[in-house]
């Protein structure tokens, strides 16, 4: 290579480092503004609903003086956006007060559940990946075809029929009649004092102790929610799959890949899914986002003690403080993971590299 065509190819490689970097820090500052609305909206919904965090705090019956005094301890007697300051400096700091349910900070609470809904949330996002994305590559493949009229039943089922009532029904099925699963909750009780949480992902934590029995017994509780949010996001991710490949596949590269003779499987799998992949890492991403915030049914349906099933605890008994840090927690996360999957978007597409 020349000196010139080095020179050449070197600016084109700055060029493409300084677009990504000033797409990074539109996309931090796109966040920051979100997060900032996140914050607006959670504090005029917890200062417009009709529940006093006083009297949530000190009961119904408290003299009026006590709760007068609690009410200038958390500063609800101070102007609106004097509130609204403090609120957004507290949660900065990840300072949400103190749970009434617990009596816990908010955060303490929090670090403890929420491993439980991140680890069903990512093995329900392996199963939609692993199963929609050959499922949307095969009805494309197949359009028309009876197959493809089956994907997209199946698509349709997933998107329509309420997840609690699959829920419900795949404990009768699968707990009840059948016993190959275990039920509602997250272990079995006699694991109690063999089995010690590391991280919070339970299966990962039994793999790391080398308990093969703990394995199994958390295996047998988890697979049934997380094949059910599993099939949710299999109906997303196979439809958008089988959007993406028949776009692909009316592409000229195709007709030519074709023209020199490749094999269909070759064409499919290793030209036109490898483009596809690029929107598909965006489709993934979003899917298990959507998984995280989602799951509150799925959750109180199955007991499981995750980040959903404690906000609805908490919603239950007034317990507002809980409530709100657990919708900022899960906002911001589903925040990050969209700008997350817009930069991996945009450092994998080679075209956005020649802007």
């Amino acid at each position: 290579m020349s000196s010139t065509e080095s020179r050449l190819e070197s600016r084109r490689s700055g060029a493409w480092a300084s677009s990504l970097l000033l797409a990074t820090g539109r996309f931090i500052l796109i966040g920051a503004i979100t997060f900032l609305g996140l914050l607006a909206v959670t504090f005029f919904i917890g200062r417009v609903i009709p529940i006093d965090p006083a009297l949530a705090i000190v009961g119904d019956r408290a003299p009026a003086h006590v709760v007068e005094r609690v009410r200038e301890e958390l500063g609800l007697n101070l102007p609106l956006y004097e509130q609204f300051v403090i609120y957004v400096k507290d949660a900065l700091q990840g300072n949400f007060g103190n749970s009434v349910l617990t009596t816990n900070p908010v955060m303490t609470d929090i670090r403890r559940v929420f491993p439980a809904t991140m680890e069903l949330a990512t093995l329900g996002t392996l199963i939609g990946a692993l199963i929609g994305v050959p499922l949307g590559v095969l009805a494309a493949v197949k359009r028309g075809s009876i197959i493809d009229q089956i994907v997209r039943i199946i698509g349709l089922i997933g998107y329509s029929v309420p997840i609690f009532w699959l829920g419900l029904l795949a404990l009768l099925v699968f707990y009840a009649k059948l016993g190959w699963t275990s039920g509602p909750g997250r272990i079995d009780v006699v694991y109690e004092y063999t089995f010690t949480p590391i991280t919070g992902f339970y299966l990962l934590d039994a793999v790391l102790q080398g308990n093969w029995e703990a394995f199994r017994n958390i295996f047998s509780f988890i697979i049934l929610p997380a094949s059910l949010l599993g099939y949710f996001s299999l109906a997303y991710i196979s439809r958008m799959t089988r959007s993406f490949m028949l776009n692909e596949l009316e592409q000229e590269y195709i007709v030519a890949a074709r023209a020199k003779g490749l094999s269909e499987t070759r064409i499919i799998w290793g030209h036109a899914l490898r483009n596809a992949a690029v929107p598909l890492v965006t489709v993934i991403a979003l899917s298990y986002a959507g998984l995280l915030e989602g799951s509150v049914l799925t959750e109180t349906v199955f007991s499981w003690p995750g980040l959903g099933l404690y906000i609805t605890n908490s919603l239950q008994n007034a317990d507002m403080n809980a409530v709100l840090g657990g919708t900022i927690i899960i906002g911001t996360v589903f925040v990050a993971i969209n700008l997350l999957s817009d930069i991996l978007y945009r450092a994998l597409d080679p075209r956005t590299r020649a802007r």
